[in-house]
């Protein structure tokens, strides 16, 4: 599940890459129909008129022939031959998902792009069965999915990890980066583990980064019902067990030209016996914001990056794993340094290849172009800071990851809407100090929470959408936000065309067009000397849902330098050919 091996003692085992019985819950003829979590599990008699399919797990509901437009409830089943504790890990179930083993509830979950698992004790040996029900509804219970300028698909749609665990496993390792000294490297580590049992137990641990060891003994583990707060325990990752601040000597700094990566390992020990362990991978780097710039390791970033949706015609948002790194292939031949990762948390296989291929990225929360009154849903502050809290404990590791975004184009025009987008950022700033925070606007003149994020992000599109030059645009931002004395970034830019249109005339939906504009856009943001950078939206044609259809030729967000099977337009060398002439650093 990802790009190095997390464990060495624990038993783990891979339960996706596979193919599972899958069966949709609703009556096909009703496959609109929204339902919401309240309506419960599905027994076996009232299962529909649907058969039991085979089908690929990670897989899209979507990607099944005659369920392209499927919305409801489906099965996923399969088996698998354990005995003792197992922690069943999802890595992303659409839009809301529950895990079932032997029948027996395990954990419910609502969030598409973010982990979770449930834990079952005391199997007897043999074979299992395994479900997984997920539900892709549209449903005032699910504040953040609803017919949007992409498609929400439905599905078990990443990875799915059996392990075999003792009653007190690690949960979580934490690294940050502090500063380089002379010595090497100043990081604080943080240790998080559970215990499942109903009464407290002793531990010692033991742990080693790049060479460097740590200790610690006689470490009291509560019991699992035990309430100890949120300052020592979270509900992602468990009870913070240990705590210490170390130099790290002789190793290299991660960065774009040398994305060094190093192992963090801990062991549970007990009577001298390691009997769980946890490894991370991570970099070491310093990220920080000074008057208008954004610095890597005190070095000033020119952002050349693209906006990236997970999204294929014959994948879904099912992405494997070759397929995200052809993407990232493509994106650095084209001169990209970065990756937005619009509209929600992406599949930590990706973030994995990011680090080793020295990519940044923008990783933000799942929330795009909502209004005050769809915030004004009870769940949804909520079910955001959820999101946000399982964003930040599974891929705080990730050196690719520089600035946490989030409520893209949502509601920073009004009183309610600056509220949200306070208490967000600033819970952000609570689990994670070591990153800035941002969110993409795009209502000039009357957006009222610049002064909240750490840089102000802007979504335009110049000679598109707008008849202002990008320069004339960036102009009137500048002077608008210069009491603010933060950086700037183009969060969205670009045009659209239809793959294969051509046109002498160079007209609307050409890729001749497309190419004219995006010439423009790159070289007037290149030369903007108060702009870090600048996001191209987007990076490849996406599925939108049904209702955004008439606004977009072929059911597509058509403004992709290559198109949804990743042919590239007119425009692909045209962005590389600026890109490519750009720097990854700022003068100054």
């Amino acid at each position: 599940m990802r790009g190095f091996q997390q464990h060495k003692i624990r038993k783990i085992k891979e339960l996706s890459g596979r193919l599972w019985d899958f069966t949709a819950l609703e009556n096909e003829e009703e496959g609109e129909k929204p339902l919401g979590p309240d309506k419960g599990r599905f027994l076996e008699q009232d299962r529909g008129k649907s058969k039991s399919k085979k089908m690929f797990v990670p897989g899209c509901v979507e990607n099944c022939p005659g369920y392209e437009n499927y919305r409801g409830k489906t099965s996923w089943r399969t088996q698998f031959e354990a005995q003792g504790n197992v922690r069943i890990v999802c890595e992303g179930v659409s839009h809301f998902g529950e895990i079932f083993v032997d029948g027996k509830k395990l954990a419910k979950h609502y969030g598409s792009y973010t982990a979770f698992s449930g834990c079952a004790t005391d199997l007897k040996p043999g074979v299992h069965l395994l479900e997984i029900i997920a539900d892709n509804s549209f449903a005032a219970e699910y504040s953040l999915d609803f017919p949007n300028d992409y498609y929400s698909y439905g599905g078990v749609t990443r990875d799915v990890m059996l392990e075999e665990v003792p009653p007190l496993f690690l949960s979580c390792i934490h690294v940050t980066p502090l500063t380089k000294t002379k010595d090497g490297w100043r990081i604080r580590i943080e240790v998080f583990c559970r215990n499942l049992s109903e009464e407290s137990q002793f531990t010692d641990l033991r742990g080693e980064i790049a060479g460097t060891v740590f200790s610690a003994q006689h470490i009291l583990v509560p019991a699992a019902a035990a309430d100890l707060g949120e300052e020592n325990f979270s509900p992602y990752a468990g009870n913070l067990i240990y705590s210490e601040e170390l130099t790290i000597a002789n190793v290299e700094s991660w960065s774009l030209e040398n994305p060094a990566l190093y192992k963090a390992s801990v062991e549970l020990v007990k009577n001298g016996e390691a009997f769980d362990d946890l490894i991370e991978r991570i970099g070491f780097r310093t990220v920080r914001v000074d008057g208008n710039h954004i610095l890597l390791n005190g070095k000033a970033l020119r952002i050349k990056g693209f906006c990236r949706h997970e999204d294929h015609p014959q994948y879904g948002c099912a992405l494997p794993e070759s397929a995200m790194a052809a993407d990232l292939q493509l994106i650095r031949d084209m001169g990209g340094n970065s990756v937005r990762t619009v509209h929600y948390p992406n599949d930590e296989a990706f973030l994995d290849m990011c680090d080793e291929m020295g990519i940044l990225v923008w990783e933000e929360n799942h929330a795009r172009g909502m209004s005050e009154e769809q915030m004004r849903n009870p769940l949804f502050e909520a079910q955001c800071e959820v999101i946000i809290r399982e964003m930040i404990w599974a891929h705080y590791n990730h050196p690719s990851i520089y600035v946490w975004g989030i409520l893209n184009e949502c509601s920073s025009d009004t009183e309610y809407g600056r509220s949200c987008y306070n208490a967000q950022l600033s819970l952000i700033r609570k689990l994670d100090q070591s990153r800035p925070c941002t969110y993409a606007s795009c209502k000039f003149q009357t957006d009222i929470c610049q002064d909240l994020p750490d840089i102000c992000s802007w979504n335009m599109y110049p000679y598109w959408y707008e008849q202002d030059t990008a320069t004339e645009r960036l102009n009137e931002l500048c002077t608008w936000l210069k009491p603010l004395q933060k950086p700037l970034l183009v969060s969205e830019i670009g045009a659209g065309a239809v793959y294969g249109f051509r046109s002498r005339g160079h007209e609307i939906w050409s890729e001749e067009l497309q190419a004219d504009i995006l010439r423009n856009q790159l070289r007037e943001t290149a030369e903007f000397e108060a702009c870090s950078g600048s996001y191209i939206w987007q990076f490849a044609d996406v599925k939108v849902s049904r209702e955004w259809a008439l606004r977009r030729p072929k059911s597509r967000n058509n403004k992709g330098i290559v198109d949804e099977y990743r042919r590239p337009k007119m425009a692909y060398e045209v962005v590389k050919e600026i890109y490519s002439g750009l720097g990854n650093y700022r003068e100054g």
